[in-house]
């Protein structure tokens, strides 16, 4: 079986890496995700993947909560760098070969974000991975994700969440809520569905880039969504 792209961009969700704990890493949960991934990459393509940081720390959260936004973002990032360290060593254990780049420069744990040096490591069948944000304050790391996306020139962004697809309302809260299956960039933002945030969706309609929103949890989502079959929810034209 061979991949239906050739290039791809995965968001994972920073929550996900807590596992059943309240907060921090699931080493047994980073093993399951780092297996996931390598039956994706084992169909043949090229693979970027942003990490996100809500297990250890929400910079919006600690600001609604008194914390200065611009500290608290920064937080935030240093949050998905490690994230990002701990998925570079699960991978590293499947036999994987991947890289770190962080858009706040720390040489000695990671390459700072260089694209001519992200391309060529996609190239040369490395995975990259991309923490740290955009390096500013006010990104999240949805938007992170679309814009790496778009500069890496992938063919489609795959956000892997907690849940199966995007809905008209939040599913835990709201059992009435309704799974869209396929939506376009405009659906989702004039419904103000709260899948990605508005920034994101709109860099991805500018470039055509497909979304993709799939759950992390189940086993084998990551190879059948990279084999193009219809699973979760997907954001097209």
């Amino acid at each position: 079986m061979k991949s239906k792209y050739k290039r791809v961009m995965i968001k994972l969700s920073g929550e996900a890496f807590k596992g059943d704990r309240e907060y921090g890493i699931d080493p047994k949960f980073l093993d399951f995700l780092a297996k996931e991934i390598k039956q994706g990459y084992d169909l043949g393509l090229q693979m970027g993947i942003v990490v996100g940081g809500g297990n250890i720390f929400r910079g919006m959260a600690a600001a609604a909560n008194g914390l200065d936004r611009v500290t608290g973002d920064y937080m935030g990032m240093l949050a998905t760098i490690m994230n990002a360290m701990a998925l570079q060593k699960a991978l590293e254990s499947c036999g994987l070969d991947a890289r770190l780049q962080t858009a706040i420069q720390m040489k000695e744990i990671a390459e700072p974000f260089i694209l001519s040096k992200a391309i060529r490591h996609l190239e040369k069948g490395r995975i990259m991975l991309f923490a740290g944000g955009t390096g500013h304050p006010y990104f999240t790391t949805d938007t992170t994700a679309a814009l790496r996306a778009v500069e890496i020139k992938a063919e489609a962004l795959f956000k892997a969440t907690k849940v199966d697809g995007i809905y008209s309302d939040d599913p835990v809260t709201n059992k009435a809520a309704v799974k869209y299956e396929t939506l376009t960039y405009m659906d989702v933002l004039n419904k103000n569905l709260k899948v990605m945030d508005a920034t994101a969706i709109s860099l991805c309609k500018e470039n055509k880039m497909e979304i993709g929103v799939f759950n992390l949890y189940t086993k084998g989502n990551i190879k059948k969504v990279l084999l193009g079959e219809r699973v979760g929810t997907h954001v097209v034209g």
